[in-house]
């Protein structure tokens, strides 16, 4: 905390999604039931994950961990914007403000990597099948997925550093439903130019090489599938990679929209919307995603459900 103009912040107030008493509720109403999917799907993804051998793989490892970090990063901004839609005085305090903040930019930032581990385990699975259990081996995934949240993490922390040490002296309300980088910065009484080209250094440093990934791996796969003699096989890597390519798209396309444009074009309803988009609606359509889109994983479902069956009968 800094002091600026003679006052020392304490605290901030979120301006929310609207003032309407009546859209306050609707929202509410509808951001619990997306939560209530959201818990339903990515618990449901990770027990089912778990429970069954068939998917104990290191694509569906992989799964469960995006299903984890979705479920995690959802937790930080849903519940919170709900109460802040029933009560009146919507303040967060310095501390819970960038604590937020910090959970928020380094699960987002987990997720980009683990997308990128995800599209490369396709391209050894469809590409190099032979070689699939020595390249992706349970110790490569340990490793993979380690480094994925030990820099994700050392991002987010360098970050919330930058952020929390500016002055804050113009006012305290933050116009966005949660603590974000960009309607913060704006908060500032200091030129944030060069706390800005850092954040977009740190960014490019995440969404860059994990699109460069994705990309060299994706336009590999297409080439190797279209090879394929085998129908079958080639509407199974479709199947498979078609899934994981929406969940990029989706992810990815509204965190460009959101972040890969300077503070001061900030815009209060084009981009809490897209922030909805990628906060609340994505992490509820990712297990849908994955599980109406793949067999494996809707037959591993009818195991569970049938054997749950067997055993009430008995």
């Amino acid at each position: 905390m800094t002091e600026g103009n003679g006052t020392l912040v304490t605290h901030f107030i979120l301006a929310g999604l609207t003032d309407s008493p009546d859209l306050q509720l609707i929202l509410f109403i509808v951001f619990l039931f997306t939560y209530a999917i959201t818990l339903a799907g990515n618990l449901g993804m990770i027990v089912l994950i778990r429970l069954n051998s068939q998917l104990h793989t290191p694509m569906y490892f992989f799964l469960s961990n995006l299903s984890f970090i979705d479920l995690s990063y959802s937790s930080v901004i849903t519940p919170a914007t709900m109460m802040n839609l029933l009560t009146a005085q919507k303040t967060i305090s310095f501390f819970g403000c960038f604590t937020q903040m910090y959970f928020f930019v380094a699960l987002a930032g987990a997720e980009c990597f683990l997308l990128a581990v995800m599209a490369y385990d396709r391209y050894v699975a469809i590409c190099i099948p032979l070689l699939y259990m020595v390249v992706v081996s349970w110790r490569v995934c340990a490793w993979l997925l380690s480094g994925t949240y030990v820099v994700a993490t050392i991002n987010s922390l360098v970050i919330i550093l930058f952020v929390s040490g500016l002055p804050f002296c113009k006012s305290n309300l933050i116009h966005h439903f949660f603590c974000d980088t960009s309607p913060i910065l704006s908060l500032s009484c200091k030129n944030t130019l060069e706390t800005e080209i850092f954040i977009y250094v740190l960014g490019g440093l995440t969404l860059v090489p994990s699109l460069i990934i994705i990309f060299v791996s994706y336009v590999t796969i297409l080439s190797a599938v279209l090879k394929m003699h085998s129908k079958e096989g080639r509407k199974k890597a479709f199947s498979t990679c078609g899934s994981h390519l929406m969940g990029v798209m989706l992810f990815y396309g509204t965190m460009i929209f959101t972040y890969l444009k300077p503070s001061k074009s900030y815009s209060l309803g084009r981009d809490q919307v897209a922030s909805v988009f990628y906060t609340i609606v994505v992490p509820m359509l990712n297990p849908l995603i994955y599980s109406l889109r793949n067999k494996e994983v809707k037959n591993a479902f009818k195991q569970v459900i049938n054997r749950k069956i067997v055993h009430q009968k008995r």
